[in-house]
């Protein structure tokens, strides 16, 4: 029951907001919903905590430490984003940027989306997974471009077309995964159940995985943002309204690399190698070194934190193929982390654009004075993201790089380089936009504060104590995929 309403909760209100409309109940039933969903991805994973592991609806649910963990974060994130998004939206509204008709399409696709992310989770049908990572893709590709400017429907078009194309690739390596499986376990959907994979593991033919694999990393790879299939995503995120940027750096990336994870621990049963953890390293490396030296090079706000996802998911996938106990706990956390720490980011890039009527940096300045809050958010968000100390994405990364220094320790100076020249492009740039005088152009606004202080407080309360039973379900996650 408690899966079923995490599950349909989304779905519902989606259908609801789909009729109803751009009335003034639409953003409360979207908050409303959204916390419904978090409360039963809470239940869940208590159940989960208590019991361990299980199958549900006939095998086509499967809940683990693993799905459970980023459900909880999933439900969350998109609590607060609605939230934030009440009042932004509103203003974007009343500014002529959106009408009646795209306002339905927000409200309406916002929970569509979160039916498809949540549904990619806790399918144990890899089908079914691919199928729900189309659905967020088409769901997003309406929000991305809801302002229906030149710029914004060229952004949606490169993001459906190169998302297209990868999850095309994709699909051709769940064929292929699933011609192993069904030689093992039989003809039918027994042979696309996540359980019934693992199981059979040792069993699946190692070359047949080990093509899959490459077909797999670039098809979910894609939707992750990894370089060089990362083209759509700065787009995306510079001309789709801010919210949407937040949960689509804050979680459908993590669904992207959640998808690609499980295919890794397949192809190492089935191949006793460093194949598939080789492969992930790699595009992990490339994508650390080049996302941080475009950091350097932009102009937009929203692109330039942007690139900072395809970093952090560039180390998060790096982890994740570097294998291990620390390593995987260091990606675990560094997923958490980065998805609190970005969406608050965005959250206060939403603000400091309404404010300035900008995306430019170099046209966004005084922050301190204008609105202290805004500009020292936005000011401990870039800290926070960079990785200084106390906030957690040093912890993780801290565990990452010991882990690279143990394993791989050749590869430890890429990962320091890529990790300076971001820190220094990031704090160079927002120390511009804080510091100076007002200019006159700028607008004092009333923004949403309860979604910053709540995320950045978590960033911090994390980074100096870990309860039980987070800690308990990372160690369950870390049996599962090291």
């Amino acid at each position: 029951m408690i899966l079923l309403v995490l599950i349909i909760t989304p779905f519902v209100a989606a259908m609801i907001l789909a009729f109803i409309g751009d009335r003034k109940v639409a953003p409360v039933i979207n908050i409303f919903s959204s916390f419904l969903t978090f409360l039963a991805g809470i239940a869940l994973a208590v159940e989960v905590f208590r019991h361990g592991q299980f199958v549900a609806g006939g095998k086509f649910f499967f809940v683990d430490a693993f799905n459970v963990y980023l459900s909880v974060l999933t439900a969350f994130v998109s609590m607060t984003t609605a939230v934030f998004s009440r009042r932004y939206m509103q203003r974007e509204k009343d500014h002529g940027k959106v009408g009646h008709t795209r306002m339905r399409f927000y409200h309406a696709m916002f929970q569509m989306f979160i039916f498809a992310m949540l549904l990619c989770l806790l399918t144990n049908n890899i089908g079914v997974l691919w199928i729900a990572m189309e659905l967020a893709t088409l769901s997003t590709v309406l929000l991305v471009s809801l302002y229906r400017t030149p710029n914004a429907i060229e952004a949606a078009w490169k993001y459906f077309i190169l998302c297209g194309v990868g999850i095309a690739q994709a699909l051709f390596g769940t064929v292929l995964l699933y011609f192993a499986a069904e030689k093992v376990i039989g003809e039918g959907g027994e042979a696309l159940l996540w359980t019934n994979l693992i199981e059979v593991s040792g069993s699946l033919e190692p070359t047949v995985l080990s093509l899959a694999f490459v077909f797999l990393v670039v098809g979910y790879g894609t939707k992750v943002g990894l370089v060089p299939l990362h083209n759509w995503l700065p787009d995306a995120h510079s001309e789709g309204p801010t919210p949407i940027s937040a949960v689509l750096s804050g979680l459908l990336l993590n669904i992207a690399l959640y998808a690609l994870v499980r295919c890794k621990v397949l192809v190492d049963g089935s191949t006793h190698t460093h194949y598939a953890g080789n492969i992930m390293m790699g595009f992990g490396i490339i994508s650390i070194l080049v996302a941080s030296f475009s950091i350097l090079r932009q102009k937009d706000i929203k692109r330039m934190f942007s690139y900072s996802s395809i970093e952090h998911m560039g180390i998060a996938t790096f982890a994740f193929g570097l294998g291990g106990s620390i390593a995987t706990f260091g990606a675990l956390l560094h997923m958490l982390m980065h998805s609190i720490t970005k969406s608050s980011i965005f959250f206060t890039v939403g603000h400091v654009c309404q404010m300035n009527q900008t995306q430019e940096i170099s046209r966004i300045k005084g922050l301190f004075k204008g609105d202290p809050f805004t500009g020292w958010s936005l000011m401990l968000g870039a800290m926070a993201i960079a990785g200084m100390p106390p906030f957690g994405i040093f912890t993780s990364e801290f565990l990452i790089l010991t882990a690279t220094i143990k394993d791989v320790p050749l590869l430890t100076p890429l990962i320091l380089i890529g990790l300076a020249v971001a820190f220094a492009g990031l704090l160079r740039k927002v120390q511009y936009m804080v510091s100076g005088d007002i200019p006159s152009y700028f607008k004092q606004l009333k923004t949403a504060r309860t979604p910053v202080i709540l995320h950045m407080a978590l960033v911090l309360a994390l980074a100096f104590y870990m309860p039980a039973f987070l800690y308990k379900w990372f160690q369950a996650a870390v049996e599962l995929l090291k």
